[in-house]
């Protein structure tokens, strides 16, 4: 029989969490032991377990006549035991084997007893429900880590999981179809496998502070710096290890590891790679855990052309995805939020594109910032094609008494030109934080590593390139956007196909060549999830 409601699920759940009368174990299958189970909620789990989850096991055992899935009455099935070995090794994919409850289901593995049995039955479908759906869309909820992951992540339900490996002919092969798809995601989890690797051999070494370190100096520390690249891969050889010239081959090892963290590479080793080259090892396995886990937040497929933003690089891409394998179109630094204006982690569809735009000032602007100024000088906005605007018209900034006004009343709008702010292309896909793509005149920002400045939006260093990329099927060549750019007239172009816009924010990754690239986590996300999805391990008395 049925569940009657979910209020008799609730009160099954709480005599599963609290009772575990013993039963006779003499004559009595695996499966009329589960029926007893489900039908009177009497089975000793894991207090943690939740009850939707619970109920849901409880209805697929009913639905099924409390036919075992991964036991019989003589034993554990191959399956069972192939379930065991595939959750033992889900740290393969930066996810802890405790979550999924394999010590009580090692310590049961050989039971002979229908009760053990049906527990363990019941235990087992549950941890590869947990398994399945984490290795799908992900551990966490990434709203509930960070309000500003805006993600939509999906995996099929309980149910659906469970009767997949039932019918599955080898279970691995199907968990394997699970995860992430993307070869994205399998260079992270390899390169996770080759940090493990090297933890196995112990910690990196530690470089000492001192003078920044430049080409041909004689240094006691070059040593441990050579060890060190030599580990991570970026020194090829080192056949001289105790030698202390900081030579040219360590000088180009040095830009290799400065090229994969996102600083610049000069190959002297300031403060600021110091600090880097001293990240621990452990640290970097946890940042490439938690970068699994963000892949998991993300769709396999990106869309036939997509443009990708990774807030960590302050880098934008243009790809296309091409039978067998994808094609980077374009690449351009980006300048992105300051901290406490960070750019929100969403995606959208680019729908049009604005060359020549006026700029809109949004209120927190005008507030926080020009306000302050118009009550020192009025004409200051003025200076740089600010126009103050009220429903009746343009307003004169000599006409208003500023300090008297403690919130903007006007709209402001800069006028197109070199001196807006959104500089001579916006490129919109409609949102709901009102944060797009777009030109700047500042453009000395680009040359920076560290490159936070924006209130939001992402101001990017090849505006021709980038919509060149978008509108070439549309006739538009880079001699007629810079045409329309110097008539000084504004013109909104409609893109024919919406193009998808994914904004992430992820702070390892590994390209195509297998080189592994780390990013500082300036908006200071890393450790908080770490600290939701690594278990702190605690100390034996």
């Amino acid at each position: 029989m049925r569940f009657a409601s979910k209020l008799f699920a609730t009160t099954a759940l709480c005599a599963v969490l609290f009772s575990a009368p013993t039963m006779a174990a003499n004559n009595v299958s695996v499966g009329d032991t589960i029926q007893q189970f489900v039908t009177s909620g009497a089975i000793n789990l894991d207090k943690s377990i939740e009850s939707e989850r619970l109920f849901q096991i409880f209805t697929f055992y009913e639905d099924r006549n409390f036919k075992p899935v991964w036991t019989r009455d003589s034993g554990v099935k191959s399956k069972g035991k192939a379930l065991l070995k595939a959750l033992q090794n889900a740290y393969q994919d930066g996810l802890d084997p405790a979550f999924y409850e394999t010590g009580d289901i090692a310590d049961r593995i050989n039971s002979k007893n229908p009760e053990e049995l049906a527990e363990l039955d019941i235990l087992m479908s549950l941890a590869f429900a947990s398994y399945a759906i984490d290795l799908s869309k992900g551990r966490l909820d990434p709203a509930k880590v960070n309000r500003a992951n805006d993600l939509k992540t999906f995996s099929p339900g309980a149910v659906t999981l469970i009767d997949g490996a039932e019918h599955a002919s080898d279970l691995q092969p199907y968990i394997d179809s699970l995860a992430s798809k993307s070869p994205r995601y399998a260079r992270l989890k390899k390169a996770l496998a080759q940090y493990r690797e090297m933890a196995a051999h112990g910690p990196w070494p530690t470089i000492p502070k001192g003078k920044p370190l430049k080409p041909m100096m004689d240094d006691p520390r070059v040593p441990a710096l050579k060890k060190l690249l030599l580990a991570v891969g970026d020194l090829k050889s080192n056949e001289n290890p105790q030698a202390t010239i900081y030579d040219e081959n360590v000088v180009a090892a040095v830009k290799s590891f400065q090229t994969r963290h996102g600083a610049q590479a000069d190959g002297v080793v300031g403060p600021a790679t110091l600090k880097m080259l001293n990240v621990p090892l452990d640290y970097r396995i946890k940042q490439l855990i938690i970068n699994l886990e963000r892949r998991r937040w993300m769709p396999d497929d990106f869309g036939k052309r997509y443009v990708f933003v990774n807030l960590a690089d302050q880098f934008l891409k243009v790809v296309d995805q091409l039978p067998m394998r994808e094609k980077t179109r374009l690449g351009s630094r980006v300048v992105v939020g300051k901290r406490f204006h960070e750019t929100p982690i969403f995606s959208d569809k680019m729908e049009y594109l604005v060359i020549n735009p006026y700029w809109n000032v949004p209120s927190s602007i005008a507030n926080k910032e020009f306000l302050p100024k118009l009550r020192r000088d009025p004409g200051s906005l003025a200076r740089t094609g600010i126009r103050i605007l009220s429903a009746a018209g343009e307003v004169d900034p000599y006409s208003v008494n500023w300090n008297a006004i403690s919130r903007m009343p006007y709209r402001l709008r800069q006028d197109t030109g070199k001196k807006n702010a959104l500089g001579r292309i916006k490129f919109i896909f409609p949102n709901k934080y009102n944060v797009y793509i777009h030109d700047t005149p500042s453009k000395s920002l680009f040359n920076r590593a560290s490159r936070y400045f924006s209130h939001g939006c992402m101001r990017v260093q090849n505006p021709i390139g980038l919509a060149e990329t978008l509108l070439k099927a549309q006739g538009w060549s880079k001699a007629k956007i810079k045409a329309q750019i110097s008539s000084g007239k504004r013109r909104i172009v409609r893109l024919k196909n919406k193009v998808p816009v994914h904004i992430t924010y992820l702070t390892a990754w590994v390209n195509k060549d297998g080189t592994i690239n780390f990013r500082p986590d300036v908006y200071k996300r890393d450790q908080n999830l770490m600290n939701a999805l690594i278990p702190k391990k605690v100390k034996k008395e």
